[in-house]
């Protein structure tokens, strides 16, 4: 059986995640978006590689957030958001290797369709990522 998580801890992530890229978008160019970017990357890719309880996002959401507020009433499962993760690394990490290279463009680009994405989950709890996964599944299952 799958490991079940708080679905509302995801979405926190992607409240924060909504917040740093919209500044990182709106500094692109700069020093400033090129750290925030490395560091979105780092995160990303902890939440896609080691899981969800190493996402620093996460982390924060289960020892500040948690504890404040009601049980959770649904559980889902570890692996769409985890993929959601994946996702946002891939976008984030195009954006980071676009901008060392000076490819302003492409980094906009890709990191325009990363605040998407967290935005529409942290917003309207749709998590895209989450969506890709339940179709690749049913794909190729």
């Amino acid at each position: 059986m799958s490991k079940q998580i708080d679905p509302r801890g995801p979405r926190f992530g992607a409240a924060i995640t909504t917040v740093v890229l919209a500044v990182i978008l709106l500094t692109i160019p700069t020093s400033l978006a090129t750290v925030l970017l490395g560091i979105q990357t780092v995160v990303f890719a902890l939440g896609a590689f080691v899981g969800l309880h190493a996402q620093p996002y996460g982390i924060i959401y289960r020892k500040l957030v948690l504890p404040r507020i009601a049980k959770p009433t649904v559980l889902e499962a570890v692996e769409p958001p985890q993929f959601a993760q994946f996702v946002g690394f891939l976008f984030a990490a195009t954006g980071l290797i676009a901008l060392l290279a000076g490819a302003e463009l492409v980094a906009t680009v890709a990191v325009g369709f990363a605040l998407g994405a967290a935005f529409l989950n942290a917003a309207f709890n749709f998590c895209l990522g989450c969506e890709m996964y339940l179709i690749g599944k049913r794909i190729f299952s």
